[in-house]
């Protein structure tokens, strides 16, 4: 390692992106940071669609590329650790998935290209200043979409007229909850319906809001957008059916863990999608010069086998909508 490059990964003061272009020149193979939020095996749906983007760009893991991976467990206080690990290997490029984790890369590099993933809203949390120019050292891919949470609500309401009070499940670490938490209250009173938020910052604090929902018995269960809650699909799911409470979020991990619904878009082509951001840095190009992609197709997912659990009767309508329907 030379001093520039002993310097930059120090101090973080050296502009870092070339170092993936030299790397390509010399015929050094170009190592990618993915940190992930939860474990391998919780996240194989989606790293698997980031890898094979690619192979279809013509990259052989081990061969022509490395990738270093990193687990949060679901635990966001180990990001800066995490972080800390994959700049010191050095890493070329580091790919994120959701606001806190990139939030934390964005922390303690703005050298080290940065691809993101699903991140709500990156300008309102403070990753770009721009989506058309982020600028900088990020760039990627952006979950945000207009009154999502609303159309969530509008779902459960369907598949419970009488739906009146909906707990809330919320992560007050992510910063992206608090535009999401103004969708949902703005919703939910237009919808006469109560919404009882429960905070839930990790996997130990389940309990204190399972035992809430017991207490007070909402209709229905609404989840936001966070890895702690797709890291702990299983448990909150067998406890939705255990309790007969119907639920709809954003993600089809926790449709298929025996969740009644989700709506949003797909984080599968996202971290497929994610590869071809990758390549382009590796290739040369500026991320602060590659636009924010934003979401264009939206998947309803109902499982009818966690209705039947739960008792309900999809309407027609809702299952003629529906884009993918688990038996």
């Amino acid at each position: 390692m030379n001093r520039r490059d002993f310097i930059a990964l120090l101090g973080g003061t050296v502009v870092a992106w070339p170092l993936a272009v030299r790397a390509q020149q010399a015929g050094k193979i170009p190592r990618v940071g993915f940190m992930g939020n939860s474990t391998a095996a919780l996240e194989a749906n989606l790293v698997g669609p980031f890898r094979d983007g690619l192979r279809e760009l013509g990259y052989q893991e081990g061969r022509n590329i490395v990738i270093e991976y990193r687990w949060a467990e679901g635990n966001y206080e180990r990001f800066s650790a995490l972080v800390a690990e994959l700049l010191a290997v050095p890493v070329d490029v580091i790919v994120t998935a959701g606001t806190p984790a990139t939030l934390a890369v964005k922390k303690a590099t703005s050298t080290v290209p940065l691809v993101m993933i699903a991140v709500g809203d990156p300008v309102g949390t403070g990753v770009v200043p721009s989506l058309a120019r982020p600028g900088g050292n990020v760039t990627g891919l952006s979950s945000i979409a207009p009154d999502l949470e609303g159309k969530r609500l509008e779902l459960l309401r369907e598949v419970i007229p009488k739906l009146s009070h909906v707990a809330l499940f919320l992560n007050p670490l992510n910063p992206f909850h608090t535009a999401s938490m103004r969708q949902a209250f703005a919703a939910a009173q237009a919808l006469g319906i109560k919404l009882q938020p429960l905070e839930v910052r990790t996997s130990g604090e389940l309990d204190g809001a399972f035992a809430a929902i017991v207490r007070e018995k909402p209709d229905a269960l609404l989840i936001l957008a966070d890895r702690v809650f797709l890291h702990d699909r299983k448990r909150i799911m067998d406890f939705a059916t255990e309790h007969r409470l119907p639920s709809v979020n954003a993600y089809r991990e926790l449709v298929e863990a025996g969740g009644l619904m989700s709506y949003g878009p797909s984080y599968e082509d996202m971290h497929r999608r994610a590869a071809d951001f990758v390549d382009k840095i590796l290739k040369g190009t500026k991320p602060g010069d590659l636009p924010v992609e934003q979401p264009t197709k939206f998947t309803l997912i109902l499982n009818l086998k966690a209705a039947r659990a739960l008792g309900i009767d999809v309407p027609p309508m809702l299952l003629a909508r529906a884009d993918e329907v688990i038996e």
